[in-house]
This record gives C-alpha cells, structure tokens and sequence, in this order.
C-alpha cells in the first residue's frame, strides 16, 4: 500500500478545502444564512462530487472530500448523496423519500431524514453489500477525522490570542499539551483513515469492512476528544452558543452514529 497522494488526488483536496474555506460557516451565526448557503449548494453541485463514484473515483478520493467538508463544517448535502450515487451504481434502488420528515438530530450543520420503506442496502447481493458498507463506514470516519481537524484548528488559534497574565494561554504547558495530544491523535487517525480509505477499493470486501470498522472506532474517539478539549481550551466561552466549538462536537456525535460501530464488531480486544 502506497499511502502517498498522487498529485490528482492533492489538487482534489485542496479544492475542496478551498470550497470549505470559503464558504462554510464561519461563526454560529453564519449557519442560518440563506444566501451563503444558496451559493455553498450551487457549488458544491457544479463540482459533480456527489457522483465521485460513478465518475470512477475511489475510496481515497470520496474520503477526501468528506475530511474536507467536516473539517469546514460544510452545511449542505454531500454524504447522503454520495453514498445514494454508490447504490444506485451497485444496482440499488433509490428512493428520495419525504425530505420534509426531518428527524430530529444535534448536529446543526446537516439534516437527516428518516426514508420509509426497505432500506436500499438491503436489496445488495452480499460481496455488494459489504463494499458498500466499507465505502459508507470509510466516508463518515473521513467527516469525523475532519470535524476533529477544524476543532482543533479553532482552538489552537484561540490559544494564540486569548492572554491570561499578559501571556497567551497557549504558552501556558497545560494548554500546549492538551492540544499536542490532540495532535497526535489526528495523526493517528489521518494513518488509520487512508488505509480504510485504500481498502474500499483495494481488499476483499470483508477486510475492508473490517479496517473501516477499525477506522471508524479510532476517529470518532480522536473526534470527541478533540472537539472536548476545543472547548475545554476556550474557558467560559466555551460553553456558550456563539462559540463554534459545541458545533464541531454536535457533527462529531452525529457522525459517529452514521453506520455506527461497536467494539465487539471488530474483536481486537480494544478498550
């Protein structure tokens, strides 16, 4: 396995990473702006990433697009659509649903449906199935790696200018350690990820379940983490509604209970 990017895959990241930059919310107040959002959508859609599969990309590239957008709380659909590109190329019936039957959800940056009927999943022949399933397991471990990336993006640049005693707190070893071990978690995760990202496409069907399942119980515990100490790192505005910390952390939970998974299901005696 070759974890390298190639310079396709490079220009594909910082695309997206420019498009999130761009227009992902900025501030808590920024997610109920309709024109941002209006032009967030109109982009998003010009790129044809919501059909990366069918237009032959592979794992490692879907799951760089969705580390992208979780890391720039990107607010408008994209794994949904996705994973429904995936289903329908594996020969699976889609249905829209009633996208006016929203469920109830934390996460302020996505709205989830509940789509009545068999799910489409179901009607996949077995080897289908499990690639499908490493493929959707794989692209909310890469939403997660990326939510904990912008968490702590914020933090570390709020302990650059917040001063206590005429010294900005990230100076402080307290402070510095909490966000160094954050790092290496993301490090960590970054690993984890890319191979579950390579395996989508590269292993057996049942193997590359089983690394996204690995990925997926790594990343969501660096993401709660993280998105944690982001807000522990912030003191009292922290934990107010105008810091965009509790966002990252409300995705973050979110993400972690798409195509969830259980230590039990990957057997290596983690704890």
């Amino acid at each position: 396995m070759d974890v390298r990017l190639t310079s396709e895959q490079r220009q594909l990241r910082d695309a997206a990473a420019k498009l999130a930059d761009a227009l992902g919310p900025g501030s808590v107040q920024e997610l109920s702006d309709d024109s941002r959002i209006a032009r967030l959508e109109k982009a998003v859609d010009g790129t044809g990433w919501r059909s990366l599969r069918s237009d032959g990309a592979s794992g490692v590239e879907v799951a760089l697009v969705a580390e992208e957008f979780g890391r720039g709380l990107v607010d408008v659909p994209f794994l949904g659509p996705v994973l429904a590109d995936e289903l329908r190329r594996a020969g699976a019936t889609v249905s829209a649903g009633d996208i006016e039957q929203q469920v109830a959800t934390a996460d302020l940056t996505r709205a989830m449906v509940d789509v009545p009927g068999t799910p489409a999943i179901e009607k996949l022949a077995g080897e289908d199935r499990d690639r499908f399933r490493a493929l959707a397991v794989t692209t909310t471990t890469a939403d997660l790696l990326g939510t904990a990336r912008g968490a702590h993006a914020l933090a570390v640049d709020y302990a650059k200018i917040r001063e206590q005693y005429g010294k900005p707190i990230g100076s402080y070893q307290a402070v510095a350690h909490m966000l160094a071990e954050g790092r290496a978690l993301i490090e960590g995760s970054i690993s984890v990820l890319r191979h579950a990202a390579w395996g989508v496409d590269e292993l057996e069907p049942a193997e590359a379940v089983r690394a996204a399942n690995i990925a997926k119980v790594y990343c969501a515990r660096t993401a709660r983490a993280v998105c944690e100490t982001a807000i522990q790192v912030h003191g009292g505005i922290g934990n107010t509604w105008e810091c965009l910390a509790h966002v990252f952390l409300r995705r973050a939970l979110t993400s972690t209970e798409l195509f969830s998974v259980s230590l039990k299901e990957i057997d290596l005696g983690l704890s």
